[in-house]
């Protein structure tokens, strides 16, 4: 089995990966998320509509993911995986949610309820997004010179 194979397992099984996004002038900011399959080569996870990750999606759809811990500690041993991301909201949010939440059982029914206890002293309502992953782009390419 290759590496790639290898990475992409060990990143859907992740219980958290450390998300890494750009700010304009190309500092890079982690942070650590919930990560879920999300088709054949994407991985996805949930977010706040007004996080800052968001915003820095915006600008730059490049990012990295690598396993860590649940304070963003990356797991000795992985790599970090270059990923194109893009956020999405509507019926694609619905598939996102749904991936996120069959991962994760009742801890994430536990977070969408505190959550929307928040919601109900907050100001001004924020809507919920996704963002999904595509990690193709970091597949070896094939050898022309396999022997």
């Amino acid at each position: 089995m290759s590496d790639y194979s290898t990475t992409i397992r060990e990143l859907a099984a992740a219980r958290y990966v450390s998300f890494v996004s750009f700010r304009r002038n190309g500092t890079p900011v982690a942070t650590p998320v919930w990560i879920a399959p999300y088709g054949q080569d994407e991985l996805c996870f949930t977010t706040s509509g007004d996080a800052a990750k968001v915003k820095r999606l915006a600008n730059d759809s490049r990012a990295s993911i690598q396993p860590c811990d649940v304070r963003g500690r990356l797991k000795p041993g992985t790599m970090a995986v270059e990923v194109t991301a893009r956020v999405t909201t509507g019926t694609e949010f619905d598939e996102v949610e749904a991936a996120v939440a069959r991962k994760y059982r009742i801890q994430y029914r536990l977070v969408v309820w505190s959550g929307s206890i928040r919601e109900r002293f907050r100001r001004q309502k924020t809507a919920d997004c996704g963002v999904i992953m595509n990690i193709s782009l970091g597949r070896p390419e094939p050898s022309l010179n396999d022997d």
